[in-house]
């Protein structure tokens, strides 16, 4: 293979660029440009979501809703191009009141594709998940029991974890990537404890999830006031329920949850727990979710440029100006297909329902 292949380069053909094949077929009008940047987006999925996900973009999902919002305001750019030649005459071809309501539909639509963002960027790159506590707390025994293997030493030594452990845990489809960290307590003076210590308190605050692991029968309790400004991203978690004479009758109760790390009791429970905190609901992937930083940033574009237009006719602006404001937002909606050619559009519209001159 390798002679077969050095003889074509002798002959003159050369190696294929890195995406080159999809990239000419989104030159040559096979697939827009959303649906190319899928091709990636599968080729780089490693979970059943992120894979169905892309496979929805790659159909084409995305691409037709975007589509049709975009076919939607090209209609009403034409007709208002249309009154600028006819301003004279004073006549208006666009219903003023349909395309109010046309505009909060987009709206509407708009807010929740940006919205879904949050969701496609968990399924696409996974949730990270820091397990935060004091020394003992049985952090690394959880990881263990999470993982389903002894990927953590586990000692009763306080202080055994002096750095990160990360691993990744599928949870239907869904990939969690868990950050055991060193327990947290006062300086005893040890530089690398207090080291893993000042990176447990940065991989909490960095997190999607904060597991606040505790042990059940610590009666000192626990002073992590730190922890306070994340609130609405931590689980608090008691373990070693096991050991106590009489131990509760419920694994998860409101925000609190009680499990036996070393012996598994309520580790499904807390599965399904970080599941639901992380997606809610069970993922639809023929929903149309945005999975790309660049379609979201573009869709922000997209909505203050509907806005303008909102207030443009509030404010009872003329058509020249109004038409500016869509021909943006038009813009906008056609950077993430790859469609900029607005005045063509806007031009085949006219054409294609007026005979204006020959």
């Amino acid at each position: 293979m390798s002679q077969i292949l050095q003889a074509c380069l002798s002959a003159g053909a050369r190696l294929a660029q890195p995406g080159e094949f999809t990239q000419r077929a989104f030159l040559h009008g096979k697939m827009d440009l959303a649906q190319a940047e899928a091709v990636g987006d599968l080729i780089a999925a490693n979970t059943t979501a992120a894979q169905q996900t892309a496979l929805n973009q790659l159909r084409g999902g995305f691409s037709k809703d975007l589509n049709d919002l975009r076919d939607q305001l090209i209609h009403f750019a034409a007709m208002i191009e249309l009154e600028l030649d006819f301003a004279e005459e004073d006549v208006e071809f666009a219903d003023r009141t349909q395309f109010r309501l046309l505009i909060e539909q987009l709206k509407t639509s708009t807010h929740k594709l940006i919205k879904s963002f949050s969701l496609g960027n968990a399924i696409k790159n996974g949730i990270s998940v820091a397990i935060i506590g004091r020394p003992n707390a049985g952090k690394s025994t959880l990881l263990n029991a999470l993982l389903n293997e002894e990927r953590a030493i586990v000692s009763d030594i306080a202080g055994t974890t002096r750095d990160t452990i990360e691993e990744s845990l599928n949870i239907d489809g869904v990939l969690f990537r868990l950050i055991d960290t060193a327990g947290i307590r006062e300086s005893k003076g040890d530089t690398i404890e207090d080291l893993g210590i000042e990176r447990s308190m940065s991989n909490a605050e960095k997190a999607d999830i904060i597991i606040h692991l505790m042990d059940i029968n610590d009666e000192v309790g626990e002073n992590l006031k730190w922890m306070e400004p994340y609130a609405n991203k931590t689980l608090r978690v008691y373990n070693k329920i096991d050991l106590q004479d009489d131990p509760p009758q419920f694994e998860v109760l409101n925000a609190e949850i009680h499990i036996a790390a070393r012996s598994g009791i309520g580790i499904d429970s807390l599965k399904s727990k970080l599941y639901e905190n992380a997606i809610g609901a069970t993922i639809n992937t023929e929903d149309t979710i945005v999975t790309n930083a660049r379609h979201q940033a573009a869709l922000i574009k997209v909505s203050e440029s509907l806005d303008d237009i909102s207030l443009g006719m509030d404010s009872g602006i003329s058509g020249d100006l109004l038409a500016l404001d869509i021909r943006r937002c038009l813009h906008y909606l056609g950077e993430i297909t790859g469609r900029v050619d607005v005045d063509r559009d806007v031009l085949g519209k006219i054409f294609s329902s007026f005979c204006i001159g020959k």
